[in-house]
């Protein structure tokens, strides 16, 4: 089973993390570290130790912003190392998503912390490790609505009509939504969204945008280069994708 090690400078955030990877039949032993200065210590305890030594760590669940040495700076201190630990960041920020995936993170779980999205995490970790023979624990599976997609807003579960959705940017393993209200970032690849999307009018302009043909505003052409004004936001059309997008606006209704 997993060792997992905590790493949080919020005592209750913390003690709340730690709690929660005990509770999974997939996790060993779960520890906690109030620092990234204690968190790098007993790596290197566990790194001396050997990976089946008794301070041995396979995963660790770092927070980014904390005092001093922040999440991402120690994580790529622990790129250096020979037999680096797992990293799953458990942050209250999205912002950092794509910073943290080129550090190659297994996982990116967004605060408050839900039991089932941290299974998820855990889940992809012991697949890496090799561990995932243990079974997860039993959360609720429901089938997806078609009309909706659901987001984490502050810890609640939101459900956004696909409607809504202007355009989607990746970043990484995850996509951020964007609507005329604000964006939600989702773990789903933006190849993922294009084939379930594409019936219902979204098309891909670029290898990083899928657009709602509905939210498309103007079609622009400047000196070769072609755009789209969705909203307020103009967004490049790359060449490949180009003649698509204007067979489709043409036959719009």
């Amino acid at each position: 089973m997993l060792r997992a090690l905590a790493v949080d400078d919020e005592r209750p955030t913390l003690e709340e993390l730690v709690y929660l990877l005990n509770a999974d039949p997939r996790i060993g032993t779960a520890e906690g570290a109030s620092d990234s200065t204690e968190a790098l210590r007993r790596i290197n305890r566990a790194l001396e130790s050997g990976p089946d030594g008794p301070d041995a760590i396979d995963v660790v669940f770092l927070d980014i912003q904390m005092p001093g040495l922040d999440g991402l700076d120690l994580a790529r201190l622990l790129t250096g190392f020979a037999r680096p630990p797992l990293v799953v960041f458990v942050t209250a920020h999205e912002d950092f998503a794509v910073q943290a995936f080129d550090l190659e993170a297994v996982d990116y779980v967004l605060k408050p912390v839900r039991r089932e999205r941290l299974a998820e995490a855990v889940r992809r970790a012991a697949e890496q490790r090799g561990t995932a023979a243990v079974p997860a624990p039993r959360i609720p599976v429901h089938e997806p609505d078609p009309d909706h997609i659901t987001v984490e807003l502050g810890g609640v579960a939101r459900f956004v009509p696909v409607d809504d959705i202007t355009h989607v940017e990746a970043q990484g393993d995850y996509a951020r939504l964007h609507t005329e209200r604000g964006s939600h970032l989702v773990r789903i690849p933006l190849s993922t969204l294009e084939e379930r999307w594409r019936a219902r009018g979204f098309v891909r302009i670029h290898r990083r945008h899928l657009v709602a043909l509905r939210h498309i505003g103007e079609l622009r052409l400047d000196a070769g280069t072609v755009s789209v004004l969705v909203g307020t936001e103009e967004l490049q059309v790359s060449r490949r994708h180009a003649r698509e997008l204007r067979d489709l606006l043409m036959r719009r209704p």
